[in-house]
């Protein structure tokens, strides 16, 4: 899995600079235990035990144009997702504002808004007293919308559209010029051929 990730991530540096996206899907990819394949350890337990393995692969792709826009190999971290963020406004163009779409992770949160934020003066509440100071707040533009599941039994039992930053309204807007709803199928469907090409690690305590 990490060997065909850096092959990625070598690759996405030729990809040109300064490219135009409306919309970025992001998920994160992580090697299946041999205990979850054979039914001897529920989905849950293996997430638990790789989420601090450096086995996890960060990608991000524009599902328009199919690009993959950034590859990042490590573990499941706040750190790891402020490297993939990084990676990709590396590949932005200046003031382009795309509409992000993730799973649950709350890694991608502080992320997005480290990146896509700026400082905000609140104004000063008493007009004695110390200045009140300056806040990072993500830009009013930023639009963030997440698909989260709940799986029972490695079985998907639900599954709930939630907007972040922005309106349901703005991002339904969004994406009604392409026909969408809130999904990152593209990206999701990219992991699972990353899956499929990679053979299988068994991993025993």
């Amino acid at each position: 899995m990490g060997e065909a990730a850096e092959q990625l991530k070598a690759l996405s540096t030729y990809f040109p600079h300064e490219l135009e996206s409306n919309r970025i899907q992001l998920d994160e990819l992580y090697a299946v235990l041999s205990a979850v394949r054979d039914g001897d350890s529920s989905v849950a337990e293996a997430i638990a035990h790789l989420s601090r393995s450096p086995r996890w692969v960060w990608t991000a792709v524009d599902p328009e144009s199919k690009l993959l826009l950034s590859v990042q190999v490590g573990e499941r971290t706040r750190v790891m997702a402020h490297a993939a963020l990084h990676q990709l406004t590396q590949l932005l163009a200046p003031g382009c504002m795309p509409l992000f779409l993730s799973d649950g992770c709350r890694r991608y949160l502080t992320a997005i808004v480290t990146h896509f934020g700026h400082w905000v003066q609140p104004p000063q509440r008493q007009p004695r007293g110390p200045a009140t100071k300056p806040r990072w707040t993500p830009l009013p533009e930023l639009l963030y919308s997440q698909v989260v599941k709940t799986m029972r039994q490695r079985w998907l039992v639900a599954v709930k559209h939630r907007v972040v930053y922005g309106t349901q309204a703005t991002v339904a807007q969004f994406l009604a010029a392409c026909g969408w709803q809130i999904n990152t199928a593209f990206v999701e469907r990219l992991n699972l051929s990353l899956r499929q090409g990679t053979k299988a690690r068994h991993n025993r305590r």
